[in-house]
């Protein structure tokens, strides 16, 4: 069965520094699109970042662009999202999901546990 594993949140003052990743438990990780979402506290989840298969096309939501960047390594079955210049604003739960199509869409088929990012002084 596929899954999900984020890893790599934590403390972070504001305008430091996260890099999360996210391991696919079953090869290739290439057949899937990847998606990263935030869930602040007392909100709905957000998607962040999407990223196409084959790593060709990447989507920013407007909060983040210039600030975060997704990757992947289909040879590491792992993607990644590069969070930069940290804002309070970007507290919470950071799930990394997948589906079975070459980019993103409405629905994704399978979601991590996530992982908490908390950037406060």
């Amino acid at each position: 069965q596929f899954h999900l594993v984020e890893s790599g949140g934590g403390l972070v003052q504001p305008g430091g520094s996260l890099r999360l990743a996210c391991a696919a438990s079953e090869p290739p990780l290439d057949y899937y699109a990847i998606g990263w979402f935030h869930q602040a506290p007392g909100k709905e989840r957000e998607r962040v970042s999407c990223i196409s298969n084959s790593g060709i096309s990447t989507t920013y939501a407007d909060s983040v662009k210039g600030r975060f960047t997704i990757s992947r390594d289909n040879a590491k079955n792992t993607a990644y999202l590069q969070m930069d210049s940290l804002k309070p604003e970007d507290t919470g739960v950071y799930y990394c999901a997948a589906t079975f199509a070459w980019i993103c869409g409405s629905e994704m088929d399978y979601w991590g546990n996530g992982t908490l990012v908390t950037v406060s002084s």
